[in-house]
């Protein structure tokens, strides 16, 4: 997945084209989603919001720190949750997601949002994932201007 991701964005830095693509991408590789996209962040409201994803209608905005979109944006670290609803102050966009993976995305200094990603199975995502994620962003960052 990721050498495709990297050939799909050749030569292109359009952040919504290359988000688009990648969460496309993300959903065409995994099995058992419901949910796989991006929330950016907003420098004049300090808040997530939505951008390109595949899957059901979302949540719009997301404030930083709040459900697991939003902590693992102000903690800038991946969290891996194998049953949402066990997570404090989750945000239930879609009442049938029940685990979540969600990747910080940065480059340099510049904090730009989150991949995030829901599945309706508990304890969908594994170690294995996580680190395929965590360089799928790596990628993705290097062909954003």
């Amino acid at each position: 997945m990721n050498q495709q991701l990297d050939a799909l964005l050749y030569e292109e830095t359009n952040l919504i084209a290359n988000l688009a693509n990648a969460s496309a991408l993300v959903n065409s590789t995994y099995d058992d989603l419901n949910w796989a996209g991006f929330y950016l962040f907003n420098e004049t409201t300090g808040e997530l919001d939505l951008g390109p994803f595949q899957g059901k209608v979302a949540c719009m905005h997301i404030k930083i720190g709040a459900g697991v979109v939003g902590t693992a944006f102000k903690d800038q670290q991946i969290h891996r949750v194998a049953n949402v609803h066990e997570f404090p102050g989750h945000i239930a966009c879609d009442s049938a997601s029940n685990a979540e993976i969600v990747v910080p995305i940065t480059k340099g200094d510049h904090q730009i949002g989150v991949l995030d990603i829901d599945s309706p199975s508990l304890d969908r995502f594994t170690a294995d994932n996580e680190q395929e994620l965590a360089e799928f962003v790596k990628i993705l960052v290097q062909h954003i201007d």
